[in-house]
């Protein structure tokens, strides 16, 4: 087929490009056509992903208790995903119990768990990704020697030390010392019907007492025998 001129053919050149957009071929001035094109990934390329931050965890654990005495560590924990945290232990002291729930490190050590108990590590998951405190030591001291009481009595005197009666008793000074010949310690009573006195808060080992008579005029009679008694 024949046309007269150029002009006509390019026309329907045209055209023909602008129908057949779609497969992009031979059309247009630089063999791209005109209609809007997206472009998608090809076929088998990896999709991109974001991860969510890994969970934390964060505290100090205290490093001693005494024996007798109870302990207890929880952990301070946050998760960007909000994912419920699960923890792990590892070298829980054996005097322990530990909570996956909470990361809780709790117990109470006997006297025969005295000593040190080293890399402790609590961890926090969420499933996906951990965190974990740095590795810790837990020392048991034993536990002091318990304090001990001393019961005191005595009988109420009824003469002053020229024999004649006592009238104006007023109350009693106990003193008291871990040698019988420094007293260093003593406690007033203001009861002068008292017979008897229980001195509490004493270390182990050997106290002594003795007990004066005070007059309601300030004046005080000599020392008593001096007894002791063994805390142990």
């Amino acid at each position: 087929m024949k046309f007269g001129n150029d002009g006509r053919v390019r026309a329907i050149y045209s055209l023909l490009c602008v129908l057949s957009a779609a497969t992009l071929a031979g059309c247009g001035q630089d063999g791209v056509g005109s209609g809007s094109t997206t472009v998608a990934p090809a076929a088998g390329s990896a999709a991109v992903s974001v991860s969510a931050p890994p969970p934390s965890i964060s505290g100090t654990p205290p490093t001693s208790v005494t024996a007798g005495t109870g302990y207890s560590f929880t952990p301070t924990t946050t998760d960007p995903s909000g994912k419920t945290l699960s923890f792990s232990i590892t070298n829980m002291p054996v005097w322990a119990t530990f909570s996956i729930a909470t990361g809780q490190l709790s117990g109470t050590p006997a006297a025969t768990d005295v000593g040190t108990y080293s890399g402790i590590v609590i961890s926090a998951s969420d499933g996906s990704s951990s965190a974990a405190l740095p590795a810790f030591s837990i020392t048991v001291a034993a536990a002091p020697p318990p304090l001990g009481n001393a019961n005191l009595s005595w009988t109420v005197p009824t003469l002053n030390t020229n024999g004649t009666g006592l009238t104006d008793l007023s109350g009693y000074r106990i003193s008291y010392g871990t040698s019988p010949t420094a007293l260093t310690q003593s406690v007033t009573i203001t009861d002068p019907t008292a017979t008897s006195y229980t001195i509490t808060g004493l270390a182990a080992g050997t106290w002594y007492f003795a007990i004066a008579a005070t007059a309601s005029n300030g004046t005080q009679s000599a020392l008593s025998n001096v007894a002791s008694k063994t805390i142990s």
